[in-house]
């Protein structure tokens, strides 16, 4: 099997790797050139300068930041690929996207798959993501051995679209407990209580989770490297809101998140972390003088 993935960022780069661990990886392409290109010198692939140096890949991974780049990737993929290839898309973006996409290569007998992860940096580094997976039952078995090389789990979900619309749930999730978490740390600043015994407290009982346990002591010491930058959590969660919006569902926690998100965008911080939202929840400096 032939592999070639598109998108070299924070996640798609140690996806490359395990792909390439598994013998798979043919190509790798990025917007960014000198990315793609040096990616591809330590690895020993091909680095794509178009469409065309996928033609002969089996399965193609996107893992791209926004609806546009996963529409104009996959146009240019289906000139290429051969019939019964198919396409991987670990985006987020909207179910209709989705849906569009796999209906362009479905004309050219390309399969298209629609797979947002979870997970984080840490479970693309570790090879440990939660892929959530809408599409044929037939392309999802096909395209098995690329997923075996970076996830923990595959679900699948139901038919094209159903990844999002999972992935949709993931976030509103994530942002609640993004708040809480963030809430609750500001407070036991503001009484007082020493982080080191606070942390592993809160982890053994009820409270314990994902992002008090990753990013609980890194915000707390004010390291906002990402991770998974705040300017994605909001384009995600904006997403999300049109997706809640036409599911006619109640919305609070997403309705704040999505304005603390854009409150930390204003303020520049759009490329930190999503921790960096306990800057918000903490109580304001005392004025000067």
């Amino acid at each position: 099997m032939k592999v070639g993935l598109i998108g070299l960022g924070a996640m798609g780069a140690p996806m490359a790797r395990h792909l390439h661990g598994r013998g798979l990886l043919t190509v790798v392409g990025n917007r960014t050139q000198a990315k793609a290109d040096a990616l591809a010198s330590e690895l020993k692939v091909r680095s794509a300068r178009s469409a065309d140096n996928f033609a002969d890949c089996d399965v193609v991974a996107l893992c791209v930041s926004i609806d546009a780049d996963v529409l104009e990737n996959v146009a240019a993929l289906a000139q290429v690929l051969k019939a019964g290839a198919v396409v991987v898309d670990h985006s987020t973006v909207s179910v209709q996207t989705a849906r569009r996409a796999a209906a362009m290569l479905a004309t050219h007998d390309i399969g298209f798959i629609d797979a947002p992860v979870s997970g984080g940096v840490e479970g693309a580094r570790n090879g440990r993501l939660s892929v959530m997976a809408g599409g044929d039952a037939g392309q999802l078995e096909q395209v098995g051995p690329v997923l075996d090389a970076y996830a923990a789990r595959v679900s699948h979900m139901g038919p094209t679209g159903s990844g999002q619309a999972t992935k949709a749930v993931n976030q509103v999730l994530v942002a609640g407990i993004n708040e809480a978490v963030c809430e609750g740390l500001a407070l036991g600043e503001a009484l007082g209580l020493d982080a080191d015994t606070l942390l592993p407290t809160l982890m053994a009982g009820a409270a314990g989770n994902w992002f008090l346990d990753k990013r609980g002591a890194t915000m707390l010491r004010d390291e906002f490297t990402p991770g998974f930058k705040s300017a994605h959590m909001l384009k995600d969660l904006r997403i999300v809101q049109a997706v809640a919006r036409e599911a006619g569902v109640r919305t609070p926690v997403l309705e704040q998140a999505l304005a603390d998100y854009a409150e930390l965008a204003d303020r520049g911080r759009g490329d930190a972390d999503t921790s960096a939202l306990i800057t918000l929840k903490r109580r304001p400096a005392p004025p000067a003088g």
